[in-house]
């Protein structure tokens, strides 16, 4: 099984920049997907950057295109979502998940999310 958890959500206003780590326990594989979603409150769970662990494909939600950005650390098991010009409709809960495979067809393992509000 692969454990996640989530860090670096918190309160900015809109226009600044945070970075999320999805810290993964347990072995990934090559093929596996990591990928951030989020979360408003009432709101469908939405995915919003995935990358590929064993290549370099990534894939991006329009809403954030050019906004925000998603690397990997493959030796220490470390995703992370760069979230530049923030805006009050990112405010949301986000977490990380893992897919078996590239690209997935669902989303097997999830952390247990983190906050980010963005004031305006």
């Amino acid at each position: 099984q692969v454990q996640l958890a989530e860090s670096g959500g918190g309160l900015v206003q809109a226009g600044g920049s945070l970075r999320l780590t999805c810290a993964a326990g347990g072995r990934i594989f090559s093929d596996y997907t990591l990928a951030w979603f989020r979360q408003a409150p009432d709101q469908e769970r939405k995915l919003v950057a995935a990358v590929s662990w064993g290549g370099s494909s990534t894939y991006y939600a329009d809403s954030v295109k050019g906004r925000f950005s998603i690397s990997k650390d493959n030796a220490e098991n470390l995703v992370y979502l760069q979230m530049n010009n923030l805006k009050p409709e990112d405010t949301a809960v986000y977490y990380c998940a893992v897919g078996l495979r590239w690209p997935p067809s669902s989303f097997h393992y999830w952390g247990q999310g983190t906050q980010v509000t963005v004031s305006s």
